[in-house]
């Protein structure tokens, strides 16, 4: 059997250094293939057309053109998988985001210091990345419409379901492909929807801004969790930077706990643990859903929560940017059902019904 050719990747980055790095890493994987680089997207434009890469890499942040407004015209016009590789900062977070919204399909933080030593250490996610989004899914967007409107959910929530609330728990796990997935779930739940406990694979300094992005799209208040706090209806909590969320159940209600333990299958926050606290404190009671994703974190979690009694389902295939964690559920017999993404919303509201 002939070994798969390497994926053909170009880079854009306005800094000779980061061009450089970013080709020297990117080509030690035998996987990769670096057929060119450009300065800005101006450039960038020819040599797609006459290189025709499988995966770009894009600076956010580049002169003649903006990387966002190029990545918008590039998924309108030839869409292509695009790693983006980002600042750590706050503008970079928000950008990095609407990048994500655009269509890109994953990102890398660029070190704010000492950029060569901190590149290399990123060599591995790097590399993973650009392999993963080589055969990633991508799709032209119809119009250049805000994201909100042009990806929004096919269900709308309703004004009211009138729950009684106390009785579920939702929870999510996402990582590539997930911050647009999990805002489209949102956006079909309605203001009093049981609670919802979520891990998206995301840098310490991008929590915040993720936060702030998901509640401004949701009928639901989103918001960080703080460590003791009570879960309550209507709420979505997410951790905050770079720290585990686990749920404890403190008499009748459940309360988020905060860590700062080892990562978990490499993340920080992970999905399993989140998951496999659910599990213990409310069993039967939670509804656990996997999202688009990279590797397998969450589908032991997710095991647990369904030989707890609990209602699972995962994200389908055609639909997931990247189908890891989600095909890694269903192997594992952790998926009780599997649904497009538009129609996640609908079925949780329904399973959430009382009776």
């Amino acid at each position: 059997m002939m070994p798969a050719a390497p994926c053909r990747v170009l880079i854009i980055d306005d800094s000779a250094l980061v061009r450089q790095l970013l080709s020297e890493i990117l080509s030690a994987d035998p996987g990769i293939e670096v057929v060119g680089t450009a300065a800005d997207p101006l450039l960038a434009r020819e040599k797609i057309k006459r290189l025709r890469p499988d995966v770009l890499t894009l600076d956010v942040e580049m002169p003649r053109m903006n990387g966002l407004a190029f990545l918008e015209n590039l998924m309108r016009l030839h869409p292509l998988p695009v790693v983006m590789v980002s600042s750590l900062t706050e503008h970079g977070a928000d950008a990095t985001l609407q990048a994500l919204a655009l269509g890109a399909v994953e990102f890398v933080a660029k070190p704010k210091i000492d950029v060569a030593h901190g590149l290399q250490a990123y060599a591995e996610e790097l590399c993973s990345k650009v392999r993963m989004a080589a055969r990633s899914r991508v799709r032209a967007i119809s119009s250049p419409a805000a994201p909100s409107q042009r990806l929004a959910g096919q269900v709308r929530a309703p004004a009211s379901m009138r729950f009684r609330t106390t009785d579920r728990l939702i929870a999510i796990g996402a990582s590539a492909g997930g911050t647009e997935a999990l805002r489209v779930v949102l956006e079909g739940m309605p203001a009093d929807a049981p609670a919802i406990v979520m891990t998206q694979h995301l840098p310490a300094s991008f929590s915040t801004a993720f936060a702030e992005r998901l509640d401004r799209h949701s009928a639901m208040s989103v918001r960080e969790a703080g460590d003791g706090e009570a879960v309550l209806p209507g709420h979505a909590y997410l951790p905050p930077g770079g720290r585990h969320l686990r749920i404890i159940r403190d008499g009748a209600r459940w309360r988020c706990r905060i860590d700062d333990s080892a990562p978990v299958n490499r993340h920080k926050p992970a999905v399993d643990v989140l998951f496999r606290s659910v599990a213990v404190a409310a069993g039967a009671n939670a509804i656990g859903v996997i999202l688009t994703g990279m590797g397998d974190d969450g589908a032991r979690g997710l095991l647990e929560m369904k030989q707890a009694g609990a209602h699972t389902l995962v994200q389908d295939e055609a639909s997931s940017v990247v189908w890891g964690m989600p095909g890694s559920a269903i192997r594992l017999g952790a998926a009780e059902e599997t649904l497009p993404l538009e129609q996640i919303a609908h079925r949780l509201i329904t399973l959430s019904q009382p009776g």
